[in-house]
């Protein structure tokens, strides 16, 4: 028989794990529910990249016949660079150096992938931009096309993404989802690692709705969309309503043209869901294209256009490797600016890192934060030079110079010779790089050329 006292105790000690139990719960609650608000207010990030677009190919960098009224917007929406560069001026070492924040070299990467499957391509062992986000708790989804390997280990989903919906090698028939380019031909649409049929559908209208239904699904929690867009890249299959808007035209700019706006109403499709999810206030979009514009024969020679730069797909004259660059984070950062500073593509890893809080990769990037240039127009550039090499020809610019070695034109504006094999040029000049200054200044060469040894020297080491 327990006594009064004890009675008395016993309920009391009951009361005291009630009150601790309770206490606990509720702060368990309040911990979640403050992990949950953290999570919802990180920024989604969307990157959108294009596809052999020309360096002035929409509006807002100069294009008088073309309708890009979407991409437009992301210029009034938020930043626009003016002298961007991408990693390389071809496909897949142009992508392994937005996805890793490296030199596409040292990514793995110095020149396309095979297209075929059971392929290696971007080692595995290389840190994405979607293994860095998913990290720092973000879902990470690639829509459209890879070109960066073709196995299980550096398909999409094994390099960091969540899901997957697109195609591997570097172009497709938007229709078949054929590759022709070399046989046997072959089928290549997948979805999660897995090939999947959609016979007749227009791949881009795909790609929207993948997109479309991603951010919809994803909207409570934050994501990290990688949107790699295969248009212009030939074929140049626009729809019916733009071949007849731009039925005037020459071709092959017409059917480029076609295409071109074709890939705006989509992007423009993709941005009004974010509108309609209101998301567009706490999403970073990215926009940039691969590189120039192509003049191969599956692209009818031509229809892009580089505007005043001399060069084109392959060539690291800036028509090749100078892109339309574009950021946007309405009532974050500032809208409608130009930012004139030298940047990369290999810069949006690190920028997206700082911006959202994501902890950066342990091993030597080439990329740098854009942070301070687009917080400010008078900031300086991150970089103080920079190097590309594509095959035998190779670039380092500093400052207004750019040192080219072993060039090689692809728009065809001019004669290269053996006395071209350096061509110095001051773009702040020569913009459309048609003298050649290495002769008379030797010293300047000399010191450019030192800071090509210095990049050769960190690759190899």
């Amino acid at each position: 028989m327990l006594t009064i006292c004890e009675k008395k105790n016993r309920s009391m000690l009951s009361f005291s794990r009630s009150c601790f139990l309770a206490t606990f719960f509720c702060m368990t609650l309040f911990y979640n529910a403050e992990v949950e608000a953290a999570a919802s207010t990180k920024p989604n990030v969307i990157i959108i990249f294009t596809d052999d677009q020309g360096s002035v190919d929409l509006n807002c960098y100069g294009a008088k016949d073309l309708i890009t009224p979407h991409m437009d917007s992301i210029a009034k929406r938020g930043i626009r660079f003016t002298q961007f560069y991408a990693a390389a001026p071809v496909c897949s070492p142009s992508r392994a150096g937005l996805l890793t924040g490296r030199i596409p070299r040292r990514a793995g990467v110095p020149g396309n992938v095979s297209s075929k499957h059971g392929k290696e391509g971007m080692p595995a062992e290389q840190v994405t931009i979607a293994e860095m986000m998913r990290q720092a708790g973000y879902q990470t989804a690639h829509v459209g096309k890879w070109h960066l390997g073709y196995t299980p280990e550096t398909m999409p989903n094994g390099q960091g993404f969540d899901t997957s919906f697109g195609h591997m090698g570097g172009c497709i028939d938007n229709y078949s989802h054929f590759f022709y380019w070399n046989g046997p031909n072959r089928h290549d649409l997948w979805e999660n690692g897995k090939e999947i049929w959609r016979d007749g559908k227009f791949f881009p209208d795909l790609m929207v709705q993948q997109c479309q239904d991603y951010i919809k699904a994803s909207r409570d929690k934050p994501f990290f969309l990688y949107w790699a867009i295969n248009v212009p890249h030939y074929p140049l299959q626009g729809t019916d309503q733009w071949r007849k808007q731009y039925a005037h035209l020459l071709s092959p700019r017409n059917k480029y043209a076609a295409f071109v706006s074709t890939m705006d109403e989509c992007i423009g499709a993709v941005l009004k869901t974010l509108d309609e999810c209101q998301l567009r206030e706490n999403t970073i979009v990215i926009f940039q294209s691969d590189h120039g514009h192509s003049q191969e024969e599956r692209t009818f020679g031509g229809g892009g256009s580089a505007g005043p730069f001399r060069g084109a797909k392959f060539s690291l004259f800036e028509g090749g490797i100078r892109v339309p660059a574009m950021i946007s984070w309405p009532g974050t950062i500032a809208e409608g600016e130009e930012r004139h500073q030298l940047a990369t593509g290999c810069d949006w890893l690190p920028t997206i890192a700082e911006l959202t809080g994501a902890t950066l990769p342990q091993h030597k990037l080439d990329g740098k934060s854009l942070k301070t240039i687009i917080d400010s127009k008078q900031a300086e550039s991150p970089h103080a030079d920079f190097y590309w090499q594509i095959g035998k020809s190779w670039a380092i610019r500093e400052g207004n110079w750019k040192l080219l070695g072993n060039p090689r034109d692809t728009s065809q504006q001019g004669k290269l010779t053996k006395a071209d094999q350096l061509f110095l040029v001051d773009l702040s000049k020569d913009l459309g790089e048609k003298h050649n200054l290495a002769a008379e200044n030797l010293e300047k060469v000399k010191h450019l050329k030192e800071i090509y040894n210095r990049y050769q020297k960190s690759l190899s080491d």
